[in-house]
Protein backbone atom coordinates (compact mmCIF):
# COMPACT_ATOMS: atom_id res chain seq x y z
CA UNK A 1 0.00 0.00 0.00
CA UNK A 2 1.30 3.55 -1.06
CA UNK A 3 0.37 6.35 0.16
CA UNK A 4 0.69 10.25 -1.36
CA UNK A 5 0.37 12.82 1.84
CA UNK A 6 0.63 16.71 1.13
CA UNK A 7 1.42 18.56 3.65
CA UNK A 8 0.84 22.40 2.97
CA UNK A 9 2.04 23.98 6.59
CA UNK A 10 4.98 23.29 8.65
CA UNK A 11 4.32 21.78 12.09
CA UNK A 12 0.95 20.22 10.21
CA UNK A 13 0.93 16.25 10.64
CA UNK A 14 -0.28 13.24 10.11
CA UNK A 15 -0.85 12.84 13.80
CA UNK A 16 -3.00 9.33 14.25
CA UNK A 17 -3.26 8.71 10.95
CA UNK A 18 0.11 7.89 10.62
CA UNK A 19 -0.59 5.27 13.39
CA UNK A 20 -3.54 3.59 11.25
CA UNK A 21 -1.30 3.62 8.12
CA UNK A 22 1.42 2.42 10.25
CA UNK A 23 -0.01 -0.51 11.41
CA UNK A 24 -1.15 -1.42 7.76
CA UNK A 25 2.39 -0.94 6.97
CA UNK A 26 1.43 1.60 4.05
CA UNK A 27 4.62 2.91 2.22
CA UNK A 28 4.31 6.94 2.83
CA UNK A 29 5.46 9.05 -0.33
CA UNK A 30 5.56 13.44 1.56
CA UNK A 31 5.64 15.58 -0.38
CA UNK A 32 6.04 19.36 1.56
CA UNK A 33 4.03 21.05 -1.18
CA UNK A 34 4.00 24.64 0.76
CA UNK A 35 7.78 23.90 0.61
CA UNK A 36 8.12 23.51 -3.54
CA UNK A 37 8.21 19.51 -3.96
CA UNK A 38 6.52 18.64 -7.03
CA UNK A 39 3.38 17.09 -6.92
CA UNK A 40 2.91 13.87 -8.40
CA UNK A 41 1.13 14.00 -12.11
CA UNK A 42 -1.45 11.79 -11.58
CA UNK A 43 -2.67 9.72 -8.73
CA UNK A 44 -0.86 6.44 -10.80
CA UNK A 45 1.76 4.36 -8.68
CA UNK A 46 -0.52 5.21 -5.28
CA UNK A 47 -3.61 3.42 -3.46
CA UNK A 48 -4.39 6.76 -1.87
CA UNK A 49 -3.91 10.14 -0.41
CA UNK A 50 -3.92 12.48 2.10
CA UNK A 51 -4.21 16.18 1.88
CA UNK A 52 -3.49 17.98 5.30
CA UNK A 53 -4.23 20.92 7.16
CA UNK A 54 -2.42 24.71 7.12
CA UNK A 55 -3.14 28.65 8.32
CA UNK A 56 -3.81 29.25 4.78
CA UNK A 57 -7.35 29.53 3.09
CA UNK A 58 -8.37 27.20 0.43
CA UNK A 59 -8.69 29.95 -2.32
CA UNK A 60 -4.86 31.26 -1.99
CA UNK A 61 -3.41 30.26 -4.83
CA UNK A 62 -1.26 33.43 -5.64
CA UNK A 63 0.71 32.77 -2.34
CA UNK A 64 0.76 29.20 -2.89
CA UNK A 65 0.46 28.39 -7.09
CA UNK A 66 0.41 24.44 -6.73
CA UNK A 67 -3.23 24.54 -5.37
CA UNK A 68 -5.32 24.22 -8.56
CA UNK A 69 -2.56 21.22 -9.35
CA UNK A 70 -3.67 19.58 -6.35
CA UNK A 71 -7.29 19.89 -7.07
CA UNK A 72 -6.82 18.05 -10.46
CA UNK A 73 -4.73 15.57 -8.28
CA UNK A 74 -6.89 14.74 -6.00
CA UNK A 75 -10.27 14.65 -8.22
CA UNK A 76 -7.67 12.38 -10.22
CA UNK A 77 -7.36 9.76 -7.15
CA UNK A 78 -11.34 9.63 -6.32
CA UNK A 79 -11.81 9.45 -10.33
CA UNK A 80 -10.07 6.40 -10.36
CA UNK A 81 -11.52 5.25 -7.17
CA UNK A 82 -8.66 5.33 -5.01
CA UNK A 83 -9.19 7.10 -1.10
CA UNK A 84 -9.16 10.75 -0.01
CA UNK A 85 -8.60 12.14 2.92
CA UNK A 86 -8.73 15.90 3.52
CA UNK A 87 -8.10 17.23 6.72
CA UNK A 88 -9.21 20.94 7.73
CA UNK A 89 -7.63 23.29 4.87
CA UNK A 90 -7.73 19.81 3.08
CA UNK A 91 -11.40 19.07 3.62
CA UNK A 92 -11.74 22.86 2.42
CA UNK A 93 -9.89 22.32 -1.00
CA UNK A 94 -11.58 18.88 -1.71
CA UNK A 95 -14.79 20.95 -1.27
CA UNK A 96 -13.36 23.12 -3.59
CA UNK A 97 -12.80 20.83 -5.97
CA UNK A 98 -15.71 19.23 -6.34
CA UNK A 99 -17.74 22.39 -6.43
CA UNK A 100 -18.39 23.51 -3.24
CA UNK A 101 -18.07 27.21 -2.14
CA UNK A 102 -15.40 28.39 0.33
CA UNK A 103 -16.02 30.69 2.76
CA UNK A 104 -13.15 32.35 4.24
CA UNK A 105 -13.57 33.54 7.74
CA UNK A 106 -16.89 33.47 10.24
CA UNK A 107 -17.20 29.92 11.18
CA UNK A 108 -14.10 30.13 14.10
CA UNK A 109 -13.50 27.53 15.86
CA UNK A 110 -10.61 25.86 18.53
CA UNK A 111 -10.15 23.58 21.05
CA UNK A 112 -12.23 20.26 21.91
CA UNK A 113 -15.59 21.38 20.01
CA UNK A 114 -19.18 19.07 19.68
CA UNK A 115 -19.49 17.15 16.79
CA UNK A 116 -22.63 15.38 15.55
CA UNK A 117 -23.24 12.82 12.82
CA UNK A 118 -25.99 13.07 10.23
CA UNK A 119 -28.35 9.81 9.37
CA UNK A 120 -25.85 9.55 6.64
CA UNK A 121 -23.12 9.91 8.73
CA UNK A 122 -23.92 7.10 10.58
CA UNK A 123 -24.70 5.08 8.15
CA UNK A 124 -21.06 5.58 6.06
CA UNK A 125 -18.46 2.89 6.22
CA UNK A 126 -15.39 5.41 8.16
CA UNK A 127 -17.61 7.58 10.19
CA UNK A 128 -20.43 5.59 11.69
CA UNK A 129 -17.08 4.37 14.12
CA UNK A 130 -17.46 7.32 16.39
CA UNK A 131 -20.53 8.44 18.19
CA UNK A 132 -23.44 10.00 16.75
CA UNK A 133 -22.32 13.03 19.40
CA UNK A 134 -18.37 13.61 20.67
CA UNK A 135 -16.23 15.95 21.15
CA UNK A 136 -12.80 16.01 18.95
CA UNK A 137 -10.16 18.77 18.23
CA UNK A 138 -10.69 22.22 15.91
CA UNK A 139 -9.34 24.89 15.01
CA UNK A 140 -10.33 26.93 12.15
CA UNK A 141 -11.87 29.84 10.87
CA UNK A 142 -13.12 28.89 7.38
CA UNK A 143 -15.62 26.31 6.04
CA UNK A 144 -17.29 25.58 2.81
CA UNK A 145 -20.19 24.12 1.12
CA UNK A 146 -21.07 20.53 0.57
CA UNK A 147 -19.99 19.61 -2.79
CA UNK A 148 -23.39 18.86 -4.80
CA UNK A 149 -23.74 15.04 -5.18
CA UNK A 150 -21.72 14.25 -2.08
CA UNK A 151 -23.02 12.62 1.30
CA UNK A 152 -23.20 15.26 3.97
CA UNK A 153 -21.72 13.26 7.44
CA UNK A 154 -21.35 15.63 10.06
CA UNK A 155 -22.12 19.10 11.76
CA UNK A 156 -21.63 21.41 14.70
CA UNK A 157 -23.34 24.25 16.00
CA UNK A 158 -20.57 26.68 14.54
CA UNK A 159 -19.96 25.22 10.99
CA UNK A 160 -22.15 22.64 9.26
CA UNK A 161 -19.79 21.19 7.16
CA UNK A 162 -17.93 18.72 9.47
CA UNK A 163 -17.43 15.95 6.76
CA UNK A 164 -18.66 14.58 3.55
CA UNK A 165 -18.31 11.91 1.14
CA UNK A 166 -17.56 11.85 -2.65
CA UNK A 167 -17.64 9.04 -4.09
CA UNK A 168 -17.01 5.65 -2.28
CA UNK A 169 -13.93 6.70 -0.93
CA UNK A 170 -13.12 10.65 -1.03
CA UNK A 171 -13.60 12.15 2.35
CA UNK A 172 -13.72 15.82 3.48
CA UNK A 173 -13.01 16.70 7.13
CA UNK A 174 -13.35 19.77 8.89
CA UNK A 175 -12.40 18.68 12.01
CA UNK A 176 -8.73 17.39 13.41
CA UNK A 177 -9.86 13.99 14.58
CA UNK A 178 -5.94 13.15 13.71
CA UNK A 179 -4.97 15.69 16.26
CA UNK A 180 -4.22 13.16 19.63
CA UNK A 181 -3.14 15.27 22.99
CA UNK A 182 0.05 14.24 22.16
CA UNK A 183 -0.35 16.28 18.82
CA UNK A 184 -1.97 19.12 20.34
CA UNK A 185 0.39 19.50 22.70
CA UNK A 186 3.25 19.52 20.01
CA UNK A 187 0.87 22.31 18.15
CA UNK A 188 0.87 24.35 21.50
CA UNK A 189 5.00 24.78 21.29
CA UNK A 190 4.86 25.23 17.60
CA UNK A 191 2.57 28.19 17.55
CA UNK A 192 2.45 29.25 20.94
CA UNK A 193 2.48 32.89 19.29
CA UNK A 194 -0.63 32.51 17.32
CA UNK A 195 -2.82 30.62 20.48
CA UNK A 196 -1.24 33.20 22.49
CA UNK A 197 -2.82 36.31 20.31
CA UNK A 198 -6.05 34.21 19.11
CA UNK A 199 -7.19 31.82 22.22
CA UNK A 200 -4.77 33.83 25.43
CA UNK A 201 -6.19 31.63 28.08
CA UNK A 202 -5.84 28.22 26.10
CA UNK A 203 -2.75 27.22 27.95
CA UNK A 204 -4.23 27.92 31.41
CA UNK A 205 -7.22 26.02 30.60
CA UNK A 206 -5.60 22.60 28.53
CA UNK A 207 -4.81 20.08 30.96
CA UNK A 208 -8.39 20.72 32.16
CA UNK A 209 -9.90 19.96 28.46
CA UNK A 210 -7.39 17.83 27.90
CA UNK A 211 -8.31 15.28 30.78
CA UNK A 212 -12.22 16.14 30.37
CA UNK A 213 -12.33 15.47 26.02
CA UNK A 214 -8.58 13.78 25.36
CA UNK A 215 -9.49 10.19 26.19
CA UNK A 216 -13.01 10.15 24.06
CA UNK A 217 -11.55 12.30 21.41
CA UNK A 218 -8.67 10.48 21.17
CA UNK A 219 -10.48 7.16 21.32
CA UNK A 220 -12.76 8.41 18.01
CA UNK A 221 -9.84 9.50 16.47
CA UNK A 222 -7.86 6.55 16.22
CA UNK A 223 -11.16 4.88 15.30
CA UNK A 224 -11.91 7.13 12.41
CA UNK A 225 -8.41 7.16 11.05
CA UNK A 226 -8.48 2.79 11.24
CA UNK A 227 -11.27 2.66 9.65
CA UNK A 228 -10.52 5.35 6.71
CA UNK A 229 -7.12 3.03 5.88
CA UNK A 230 -9.45 0.11 6.28
CA UNK A 231 -11.40 1.63 2.64
CA UNK A 232 -8.06 1.83 0.72
CA UNK A 233 -7.96 -0.55 -1.63
CA UNK A 234 -5.60 -3.44 -1.89
CA UNK A 235 -3.01 -3.07 -3.84
CA UNK A 236 -3.35 -4.76 -7.29
CA UNK A 237 -0.81 -7.76 -8.01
Amino acid sequence: MRVLVIQNYDGSGLGQVATALDEARAEIDLRMAHRGDALPENSDGYDAAVILGGGQNALADDEYPYIPSLLDLARDFSGKDKAVLGICLGSQLLARAFGGKNQIGGASEFGWCSVSLTDEGTADPVLRHAPRDFSIFQWHDDTFSIPDGALHLASSGVASSQAFRVGRATYGVQFHFEADRKLVREWNAAFAKTIAENQPDWLGRFEAEAARHGPGADAAGLALARAWVAAIPAPQA
